[in-house]
C-alpha cells in the first residue's frame, strides 16, 4: 500500500499528533493521527486502511492510478450527454466598463435572426434529436439588449427538448441593470435556470468602474433587481478587485445584506483579479490564479469575508480549462466557433462554424497539454489538468504549454481547507456536472 501521489498532507494544527490529509482527486478531508496512517500503510490490512483507500489517499497501485488520471479526461468527454454553449447576442452594452476585453471591437453588432434560426436547426439536428441536454448561456455584450433572440432561441429549443424527452434550459451572463422581477418572470417559462450579475465592490468603487455609458452610476440599479429576483432564480455574484482597493469589497457584503439579499438567497459569490485584457466580467477571471504575495493574501482574505457573513463562495474542485471539453463551445454572434470566450478577440482561434461545423483544434489549443510526466506525477493534477489556456496566451506562451498552479496552490490550499471546515456551509452538495463517478468543473475565464 503506497500514499496516492495526488494527496496533500499538512500538520493538523489542533492537534500535534494529528495529520490533515486532503485527497485532490477524490476532493475527500480527513483528520488522521499519524500513528494510524502509519500502520495503513506498514501494517496488516485493517478498516482504516480500507476507509482511506476509499477515500483516495492511499493506492494499492500507483501505476493504475496514475493511468485512471491521465484518461479521466477522455472518459468524462465519451460519458457526455449534455451539451454547453455560451451564445454571444451581441457586442453591445449599456455600460462602459474601463477593463472591458471586448471594448476595441464593439460597435453595435447583433447576432442576426438567420444566424439564431441556424443555431436552433443546428441543435435540433445535432443534439436535442440524438437525445442530449441542451444548457446555453446567453452573454454579450448585454444579453437582456437582444431579449428577442432569446425567445427566438428558446421557444423552439424548449418544445424540441419537450418532444425528445431532454431538458433545455439557459442561463445570462448579465451587468445586472436589465434583469428586473418582471423580465425574469417573463423568461422563466422559456428555462431561464439562474443568472451571472457583477458588482465590483461597494457602491463607490463599483460606480466608478462599471458605469453607464452615459458616467451615471449602475450599483442601485443592480441592487434594487438582486432585491426583486434573489428568491426567484439561483444568482451568482461576480466581481472584479484590484491591489489597491480589495480591502473593500466586504463592505458590499454588508451592503448586499442591509437590504436582505443575505447568503443563503444567493448560490455563490466570488471575487476576482481585474486580469489585463481579460473578460468584462461578467466573466471576469474565475480562471486567474498567481503567486504574487499580495493576490495570494487578497484571495484568502476576501474568502474568509465571504464565508464570515455566510454567503458561499468557490472550492477547491476537479476543474480542467473549458477547451478540454468537447460538448462546450462559443458561438459569436456572427455564427463563429471558439472554445474560450476570452479567445474570441485573438485572430487565429475560431474552430469553426455553424455553417462549416467544428474543426479539429486539439493542436492549436494544445489540448491535453498536461499529459507530460511532469504534470501526471504532480499532487495537483486534478485541480487544473494544465490551467488556463487564455493565461497561457497573455503569458506570451504558445498553447501547448501549461499555465500551472503549484506556486499558487503551495501557498493557498492549506487554508482554503481550513476555511472550508471553519464554515461548513460551504460544503453543501451541489448536483454533479457529468454522469461520472467524479464532478468535474470546465474552468471559462468567468
Amino acid at each position: 500500500m503506497e500514499l496516492s501521489r495526488y494527496l496533500k498532507i499538512y500538520p493538523d494544527q489542533t492537534r500535534p499528533d494529528h495529520l490533515l490529509l486532503f485527497s485532490t482527486f477524490q476532493l475527500s478531508v480527513a483528520r488522521v493521527p499519524r500513528a494510524t496512517l502509519d500502520e495503513a500503510l506498514q501494517g496488516p490490512p485493517s478498516a482504516e486502511r480500507d476507509a482511506l483507500v476509499r477515500l483516495g489517499m492511499l493506492t494499492p497501485d500507483p501505476a493504475a492510478e496514475r493511468e485512471r488520471i491521465r484518461l479521466f479526461l477522455d472518459r468524462a468527454n465519451e460519458r457526455a450527454r449534455h451539451f454547453k454553449a455560451m451564445v454571444v447576442l451581441n457586442l453591445d452594452c449599456n455600460l462602459d466598463c474601463g477593463y472591458c476585453y471586448e471594448r476595441e471591437f464593439r460597435g453595435g453588432h447583433y447576432m442576426s435572426d438567420a444566424t439564431a434560426d441556424l443555431l436552433v436547426e443546428t441543435l435540433l439536428r445535432e443534439r436535442i434529436s440524438k437525445e442530449w441536454d441542451v444548457t446555453l448561456s446567453f452573454y454579450g455584450g448585454e444579453p437582456l439588449l437582444s431579449q428577442d433572440l432569446i425567445r427566438r432561441i428558446s421557444a423552439p429549443l424548449l418544445q424540441g427538448a419537450r418532444n425528445h424527452g431532454v431538458r433545455y434550459g439557459f442561463n445570462l451572463v448579465t451587468n445586472g441593470t436589465l434583469l428586473n422581477r418582471d423580465t425574469a418572470l417573463e423568461l422563466m417559462p422559456l428555462g431561464l435556470l439562474g443568472a451571472k450579475f457583477t458588482l465590483d465592490g461597494p457602491r463607490e468603487i463599483h460606480d466608478g468602474e462599471r458605469p453607464y455609458a452615459s458616467g451615471a452610476g449602475s450599483f442601485d440599479a443592480i441592487v434594487d433587481n438582486l432585491s426583486e429576483i434573489c428568491e426567484l432564480l439561483p444568482i451568482q455574484i461576480g466581481g472584479n478587485f484590484r491591489r489597491e482597493n480589495y480591502r473593500d469589497f466586504p463592505r458590499l457584503l454588508d451592503q448586499l445584506a442591509s437590504r436582505g439579499i443575505t447568503g443563503e438567497k444567493l448560490q455563490l459569490v466570488q471575487f476576482t483579479p481585474v486580469t489585463p485584457k481579460a473578460g468584462c466580467s461578467e466573466y471576469g477571471s474565475g480562471c486567474a490564479s498567481s503567486s504574487e504575495p499580495w493576490l495570494v493574501e487578497a484571495l484568502l482574505y476576501l474568502r474568509e469575508e465571504i464565508l464570515f457573513r455566510g454567503y458561499r463562495t468557490g472550492k477547491p474542485s476537479v476543474s480542467a480549462c473549458i477547451v478540454e471539453f468537447q460538448d462546450n463551445i462559443v458561438v459569436n454572434c456572427e455564427g463563429r466557433y471558439y472554445k474560450c470566450p476570452a479567445l474570441m478577440g485573438w485572430e487565429g482561434y475560431s474552430v469553426g462554424s455553424l455553417a462549416e461545423g467544428i474543426k479539429d483544434y486539439r493542436q492549436s489549443h494544445g489540448i491535453g497539454n498536461w499529459q507530460a510526466d511532469a504534470c501526471l506525477d504532480c499532487c495537483y493534477l486534478p485541480l487544473c489538468f494544465g490551467g488556463c489556456r487564455f493565461l497561457t496566451k497573455l503569458h506570451g506562451k504558445s498553447l501547448d504549454e501549461v499555465d500551472c498552479r503549484r506556486k499558487f496552490l503551495d501557498a493557498a490550499l492549506e487554508q482554503l481547507l481550513l476555511q472550508n471546515m471553519a464554515y461548513p456551509h460551504n460544503s453543501a452538495k451541489k448536483k454533479p456536472t457529468t454522469p461520472a463517478s467524479h464532478s468535474i468543473t470546465a474552468s471559462a475565464p468567468y
